[in-house]
């Protein structure tokens, strides 16, 4: 009876093991706004990074075409409860409610890890904190050429920039003019901007609080962000935020690919 009981709790211990290690990261999109093709974007990101990860996305997209809305649920005080990770793929550049900003900023300076693509850069820029730009790890107010880009690694050996190429020409793009780099920032990787004449960072890691932030500003058009580079790119990213990226830039065990 002894060896039958042993037997039960090892069985027991073991499937709440391999359960724990194959939950998936409960990952909470918020996109919407200007001057992107989001209602595309949003299927592109979940379904890329879904093939690659262990990931369940909850998809918010709302704000139509507007500048100055206000997600619903950055109105809540715990509004990332429930989520491992924040990828924010939006752009609401007219808001200026400073109140209202730090408030999302908070769950991320709690340690909610956060993933920035693109235009959220230039969400909230108008608002008078820096507490958003903290969160992110550059500050960026405009764009510079929209044409392809050669993005050239400065980190090599970072495992959120493993397997990417050390010179990636992007089939499209919008590099934005980062005016600062926080010191809680390391770059990754970087691109020349014509009408600066200079390198302006657009893949980057920052720490904020208790939080980690991957960011990078390219992903304007749907062709660059579709391609596997930029999927796998983000995807580490994600894992790397979470603390589920090894340092050989693999998923940790149980964080890969779903099995068929």
């Amino acid at each position: 009876m002894k060896k039958a009981h042993h037997l039960a709790a090892l069985l027991l211990f073991l499937g709440l093991g391999l359960g724990h290690a194959a939950s998936p990261l409960k990952v909470l999109m918020i996109t919407g706004g200007c001057c992107h093709d989001y209602e595309n974007q949003k299927r592109i990101l979940s379904e890329g990074i879904s093939k690659r990860a262990n990931v369940e996305f909850t998809i918010l997209h709302e704000g139509g075409e507007k500048r100055d809305h206000r997600v619903s649920v950055y109105g809540k005080a715990d509004w990332a409860k429930g989520y491992d990770a924040v990828l924010h793929n939006e752009c609401f550049g007219g808001v200026t409610d400073k109140a209202f900003v730090n408030q999302i900023a908070k769950a991320h300076r709690n340690g909610v890890p956060a993933v920035m693509l693109h235009c959220s850069m230039h969400s909230y820029r108008n608002a008078e904190t820096d507490e958003w730009r903290k969160v992110v790890g550059v500050t960026s107010m405009r764009h510079q050429q929209k044409d392809s880009v050669d993005v050239k690694q400065v980190a090599k050996g970072h495992p959120v920039l493993s397997g990417f190429p050390s010179v990636w020409k992007t089939p499209n793009g919008e590099l934005y003019e980062i005016l600062k780099v926080w010191p809680t920032a390391t770059p990754l990787a970087q691109a020349f901007g014509t009408r600066t004449k200079q390198d302006h960072v657009c893949i980057w890691v920052n720490e904020y609080g208790k939080g980690r932030t991957f960011g990078t500003t390219l992903g304007h058009h749907n062709e660059t962000m579709e391609t596997d580079v930029y999927l796998d790119l983000v995807t580490r990213g994600l894992l790397w935020s979470c603390g589920k990226l090894m340092d050989d830039g693999s998923p940790m065990k149980g964080y890969g690919p779903k099995s068929k």
